[in-house]
């Protein structure tokens, strides 16, 4: 098991640096189509509709209309829409719980959590256009958030997090993954072929508080992302969103945490600057 997730993770990789740095719009706009037609497939099972490719069909062709023919206007209206949906009703969900598989709440959370998922692949797209660097320095922001909680879990993780929605997590997991982004992050400013990364802009625009604050908010909604597509599992009796994916499961499963992160790095790049 493990050498196939080792071997699935490198090709992934290798597959993501040759798109972003390809530096061609064509190629990283079919590879996240391919990636959100999965994704949101793997969403409509969670939420056990009777119809999940056919909803996965008509979710990518809006993707593509958005990044193809849409008005960034609206996009960034897209962004903010998916902020609002983690902080007042997903997020919350964590505490208060789903709704039954079988009822109108149900399908109505189904078509919210759409929209994120739609949200952050269009966020992918537009850092995109910033520059590969940009995506990435974004991206790296979760997962180094996600291997300090690993280790440091291993380490010295006593109490749980979430218990009910994922025992393998704790306080000191978490705790640890986001001074391990504050330290890192922190000190890729000082490099300067990295100054021109979503760290080195939050310093310029906000300074070391500003950063610590969003890295901090960062770090907090990758971790919802996480829960909440544990809980979306827990309830419809699945390990993994989908086998996808050799040894990681499905494209859920890989990019949960980078569902409500990465249309708020592009609010606080293109919209709440000073």
């Amino acid at each position: 098991m493990l050498r196939t997730r080792v071997i699935t993770a490198v090709v992934l990789l290798v597959v993501l640096l040759a798109v972003l740095y390809s530096k061609s719009f064509i190629l990283i706009a079919a590879v996240a189509a391919a990636f959100f037609a999965a994704a949101a497939w793997e969403c409509f099972r969670l939420f056990r509709n009777n119809r999940p490719l056919l909803g996965a069909i008509v979710w990518t062709v809006a993707f593509l209309f958005i990044i193809f023919r849409g008005d960034p206007s609206g996009a960034n209206l897209l962004f903010m829409l998916c902020a609002a949906i983690w902080a007042v009703r997903l997020a919350p969900s964590l505490r208060f719980g789903l709704p039954e598989l079988d009822g109108f709440g149900n399908r109505l959370l189904n078509g919210i959590y759409g929209i994120a998922i739609l949200g952050c692949f269009v966020a992918i797209v537009a850092l995109f256009r910033l520059s590969p660097l940009y995506l990435v320095s974004v991206m790296a922001i979760v997962w180094i958030a996600d291997i300090g909680a690993y280790f440091s879990g291993k380490a010295f993780g006593r109490r749980k997090l979430a218990p009910s929605i994922s025992p393998g997590k704790s306080w000191e997991g978490a705790i640890g993954g986001w001074i391990a982004v504050l330290l890192i992050a922190g000190a890729s400013v000082f490099v300067p072929m990295l100054e021109d990364t979503f760290a080195g802009q939050l310093v310029r625009q906000w300074g070391w508080t500003g950063f610590a604050a969003v890295m901090t908010l960062m770090v907090a909604a990758s971790i919802a992302g996480d829960l909440f597509e544990s809980m979306l599992k827990r309830r419809a009796g699945m390990k993994d969103s989908s086998n996808l994916l050799p040894g990681h499961g499905g494209v859920l499963d890989r990019i949960d945490a980078l569902v409500p992160t990465l249309p708020l790095a592009v609010l606080f790049t293109t919209r709440f600057q000073v």
